[in-house]
């Protein structure tokens, strides 16, 4: 019998792990159905980093002392001085990979290769049945435990612009990149639909072969620009738990105006980027080399493939109204990401909260059962809690949280005070309410 199972070992879960591990007397597990920890890996570009600084590591923002710290991690591969010189604060991609594998590999309380199927309640037991099999000896298992902790990942997201279903299934997202790369290279010409991070990056890396393998590029953003991601010190007192509580406060309708009016926040392309794309493009404009485009303000309308592999795509501009048909060869959309319920979650659905889009309904401590002590959630709760929910800044905050809940003790202790602005006036500290 466990405390608690967690299904799924994203960063978010892992974190998790981490910080449940040293606990003592707690009792818990972690599923997932992959055979080792890899994080994004159709995106493991090299020269890409993370956007948070180093110290969001799977637990140094809850306790700098662990073993489980991406500095004890450059200690134990003999990178620590090399990391110390280089002054690097963020992390690139594939070292931040490498560091989750090293965790996962240390950890007793994780499970690779345990895909769920099914989760059911026991009423007599009062207990959880977590079912599913060995994903590679397919060996069926069965656990019990007291809550649950469901961090499953998103899947990609591309816009309902197909002609065809078959189409959809043709189309290469951003997620899957790396594995395309070689075929997109050998088109004539290569589109990339979307300006966020993701966008940016795979734009800048066939850009670079553009010249070698003889292929145009355009890139196409509905968005009015391509605009930088803000990383003002104040700007970043959003991604602290102050504000966390604040914006879960806020009504319904004042957080969906609230998120949209900070897509620049969480959404934009890091300065560093943007200045290597537009050096890039400067030194190209002094040689004769295939054309190259930025087009913004264009919201694709409809995507087909053609009989002979193209792709025909009709666009509107935003502003004008005007209607456009591109083709192209190769296509990619860097349109983010999505949440899919999982199917095993059919077992236990009239256990959960859900709200009227059919979404959960979580907590302000990412609850989502009707009792808000048994089912907890990650990676979800971007329209409830905000842009903090999926920083990985914040992942030891939450998971601090999370572990108070799971186990009624303040493991982590959070700072008292993070942020020095006020989003809202304490009455009685120089501000007096008045009747609205």
């Amino acid at each position: 019998m466990y405390d608690f199972i967690a299904i799924g070992l994203g960063p978010f879960n892992l974190s998790l792990a981490c910080m449940a591990e040293p606990v003592e007397n707690l009792n818990c597990l972690f599923l997932d159905k992959k055979t080792e920890f890899s994080w994004h890996p159709g995106m493991l570009l090299d020269g890409t980093t993370l956007q948070n600084p180093f110290m969001a590591d799977m637990v140094t923002l809850a306790d700098p002392t662990s073993r489980y710290t991406y500095l004890n991690y450059a200690k134990q591969h003999g990178r620590l001085y090399r990391y110390f010189i280089r002054e690097n604060w963020y992390l690139d991609r594939h070292e931040f990979n490498r560091y989750c594998q090293w965790v996962a590999a240390q950890l007793s309380n994780v499970r690779f290769a345990h895909e769920v199927q099914d989760i059911s309640y026991d009423e007599q037991e009062q207990v959880y049945q977590v079912c599913g099999v060995h994903a590679q000896t397919g060996t069926p298992f069965a656990y019990q435990a007291r809550k649950l902790v469901i961090g499953i990942g998103s899947l990609p997201r591309f816009p309902g612009v197909f002609s065809q279903p078959a189409d959809a299934a043709k189309a290469i997202h951003s997620g899957f990149y790396l594995e395309h790369k070689a075929q997109l290279q050998r088109c004539k010409n290569v589109t990339v639909i979307g300006s966020g991070q993701s966008g940016a990056e795979i734009f800048y890396d066939l850009l670079q072969g553009s010249a070698e393998h003889g292929y145009s590029l355009n890139w196409v953003t509905r968005s009015d620009r391509f605009f930088q991601m803000e990383t003002a010190k104040l700007t970043l007192e959003l991604l602290t738990p102050e504000y966390a509580e604040y914006f879960y406060g806020l009504p319904e309708a004042q957080k969906a105006s609230t998120l949209s009016s900070q897509q620049g926040v969480f959404k934009g392309i890091n300065q560093s980027l943007i200045s290597k794309i537009y050096d890039s493009l400067d030194e190209r404009s002094l040689h004769k080399l295939p054309p190259v485009k930025l087009l913004s303000n264009l919201g694709l309308q409809s995507a087909e493939q053609r009989d002979d592999g193209q792709w025909a795509l009709r666009m509107k501009h935003q502003k004008l109204g005007n209607e456009f048909e591109h083709v192209t060869d190769g296509l990619i959309f860097a349109t983010g990401y999505g949440y899919q319920l999982p199917g095993f979650i059919e077992g236990i659905r009239e256990r959960i909260r859900w709200d009227a889009q059919g979404c959960y309904q979580a907590s302000r401590t990412w609850a989502v059962d009707h009792q808000e002590r048994e089912i907890y959630v990650q990676n979800v709760g971007l329209q409830s809690h905000g842009m903090a929910n999926p920083d990985l800044g914040l992942a030891c905050y939450r998971n601090g949280r999370l572990l108070h809940q799971l186990t009624g003790v303040d493991h982590y202790p959070c700072d008292p005070r993070i942020a020095f602005q006020e989003f809202s006036p304490r009455v009685g500290d120089g501000f007096t309410a008045l009747a609205s």
